[in-house]
């Protein structure tokens, strides 16, 4: 499974996105290619991806692409980021 977290700039929230999922993927006994895109190349990126984890604000503007989207409000927030990946990856 490839999951691609995606922030503005490819920087810092991409970063936090990908350690929270890392941790929660573990929790859930989960593996999983993680990898950080920025907007700009995420659509293309989201082309080979399973799913996506960003905020609402670039989910919206990310549109219409092949992979479901997971939005996450608090970046920081492991109980959000796993029980949101739970969800996905049990609908998936």
């Amino acid at each position: 499974m490839k999951i691609l977290a995606v922030c503005g700039m490819g920087l810092g929230s991409g970063l936090l996105l990908r350690m929270q999922a890392e941790k929660a993927l573990k929790q859930l006994g989960i593996q999983a290619d993680l990898e950080v895109a920025d907007i700009g190349t995420a659509r293309a990126a989201a082309a080979t991806a399973d799913l996506i984890i960003t905020s609402e604000e670039l989910a919206q503007q990310l549109g219409e692409v092949k992979p479901r989207i997971v939005t996450i409000t608090n970046f920081v927030s492991l109980p959000e980021m796993v029980s949101k990946l739970e969800a996905a990856l049990r609908d998936h």
